[in-house]
Formats: C-alpha cells, structure tokens, sequence
C-alpha cells in the first residue's frame, strides 16, 4: 500500500487517509515539517490514491495508474511517469521548457507556474480520475508565482489537488496559507532514524553524531553519514580546534579568511563543532570538571556563532570572531 512504508507519522497519515476514505478529499493540501521526515513520500502516496484505477480508496499501489504515479522519467526533469501527476519545484525544468533564458536557481518563477500548472488545471485530466500538482519547498516560490497560482487555488477544476510541501510554512504568502489545509509532519524518533542508517548500510559508529545533528530528519542523517562529509565535517572541526590553540591569532585570521562556504553548509559545521563540543564536556564532567567547563564555555561560543550566521554576518567575520572566543574561553 503506497502509505505502508511511511514512518512515524500516524497522524498526518490518519488525516489524509480519513479524508480518502470519506471521499473528502481537499483540493489544496499544505504538508508542514521539517525536510526528510516523509512529506513528498506523503504526497506520493495520496497522488496515487487519486489516481488508483483498482477502487482503493487508499491506493493499491499495484495498479499501472499506482505506479506510474511513484515512477520517474530519466534525465531532466524526473517528472512521475504518469500524465495527471505533475511536480513544481525550483530548477526542476530546463529553462527552455518553461520559457526562460536561464534556470531558476533561487526561486520557483512565475514562467514555472504559467507553464506547468496553469496551462494544465483548467482542463481535465488525461486518464479521467484526478490531476494532481505537487509543489515541493514551496516556500521558494516568488510573490509572482504564489499570486499567479493563487487563483487556481480559490477556484480550482473539480478533480484538480494542490500538496503544497514546506519546511518553513511562516515564508509562505498569508493568501497562500489561507486556501491550503495544513497538514503537520513531526520529526522522526530517534530509533526511527537510527533505523533509516541501518538500512542504508551505515556504519553504526556514524550513527550517534548523524542522529544528533539531523533533528529527527532521516534525509540530513544519511547526509551527515555520508563519507565525503564526515571527512569534510570532521577536517573542519579539527582546524578550528587547531586554530583555538594556536601561539598567535594568525592562525584564526588564515583560518577566517579561507571561509567560502555558503552560510547553510557553514552551520551545519558549527553545529558539529558543537556537538563534538557538548561530548566532550558529558565525557569530563565527572573526572575532570576544569575541562568540562572550558567545553562548556566553548559550546555556548559555537551556539552564539551560528546565531550570528543566521542575523546575516559574514563567514569570515563570524569564524574570525568564533576563534577568538574560543581562544578566550581558556
């Protein structure tokens, strides 16, 4: 059954299948949460349950309509194989196909919108049962696209549904919010994710950090797990550490200024350092409470970093000054 293998999410799940089974179905779904807890997993399978032609409320997940719905084309862009099944996301298309010189890289455009939705909603589906439109982050969309689409969402063609799918619901236009039933998601449980990794085939010693950090999302858990980050992760973590302890600050200003990474990757990084940090202190307290304290002190001076970040300060200047806290905290 297309539901069956979504995890820990009992009550959005029980939501969407009351509505299927009461033939209640909304028009315009807001699926909130944070990323990788199973919102487009969700969206996947409600979509095949509209378009089941096996008299599954629920959808068999068996039929040719069930899989062609989950499906995906090669290349770009993945769209479902099946022709009432439609995703909206930015960078999905190619430029060429939505009608633009260059392709969406920060935002969802109204070109999107007018070509994949627009020019589709106002007319029936191609198989007869429902057309469904899935947007994904769809707090990337524009305030011409949100409005552009607005419309459609007031007075949509009987059998049209809209799953809006967001993390950050709040960036959304009021308007938007407004003619679309939220549905929430939860973080996943921590054995739930701990799962998701065995799975995967993830080494168990990769567990522990990968569970901390992602905060109940199983998607940035198999990314912190990943080879290439932890060695990523894990090289950051002692240049830092390296710089603190240095003689001279010269080593933290070569440090600061070799910061390019964008702003998301760069606090990820820091919230590693951080939980490195918070170990480090649970693991003194005890025998050594001198050390634990300077972890302690050094954990609070990561935390006021990322805040900085997220006020919009530089990298540079954040890590320059994050090194020089760190240097002080001894």
């Amino acid at each position: 059954m297309p539901f069956s293998h979504i995890l820990g999410q009992d009550t959005a799940l029980g939501t969407i299948e009351r509505a299927l089974r009461t033939g209640r179905v909304h028009h315009a779904y807001r699926f909130e949460g944070p990323p990788g807890v199973g919102k487009e997993l969700a969206a996947v399978a409600l979509a095949q349950a509209l378009v089941c032609t096996a008299g599954d409320p629920l959808g068999c997940g068996r039929c040719d309509a069930c899989r062609r719905a989950a499906a995906r084309s090669a290349g770009r862009p993945a769209s479902p194989l099946h022709p009432d099944v439609q995703i909206v996301a930015k960078n999905f298309y190619p430029a060429a196909v939505i009608g633009r010189s260059r392709d969406e890289l920060t935002e969802i455009s109204v070109d999107q919108i007018r070509s994949i939705v627009l020019a589709h909603a106002a007319y029936p589906p191609h198989e007869g049962r429902a057309r469904v439109f899935i947007v994904r982050d769809a707090e990337d969309l524009s305030v011409g696209a949100a409005n552009a689409l607005l419309k459609t969402l007031e007075e949509p063609r009987q059998g049209t549904h809209f799953i809006l799918l967001t993390s950050r619901g709040d960036r959304l236009l009021n308007t938007i919010r407004s003619r679309t039933l939220p549905v929430r998601f939860a973080p996943l449980s921590e054995p739930i994710v701990r799962g998701v990794l065995r799975d995967r085939g993830v080494p168990e010693e990769r567990h522990d950090l990968a569970v901390e950090l992602a905060a109940g999302s199983a998607s940035t858990a198999l990314e912190l797990a990943d080879d290439e980050q932890t060695a990523s992760r894990d090289a950051f973590v002692k240049s830092v550490l390296t710089a603190a302890a240095a003689r001279d600050l010269g080593p933290a200003v070569a440090f600061a200024e070799s910061m390019d990474r964008d702003k998301g990757a760069l606090k990820d990084y820091l919230r590693a350092l951080g939980a490195a940090l918070a170990r480090e202190a649970r693991a003194a307290v005890a025998a050594d409470p001198r050390s634990a304290g300077l972890a302690a002190r050094r954990y609070a001076a990561v935390s006021r970093a990322v805040v900085h970040l997220e006020r919009n300060a530089s990298p540079g200047l954040a890590m320059a000054s994050l090194i020089a806290e760190l240097r002080g905290a001894g």
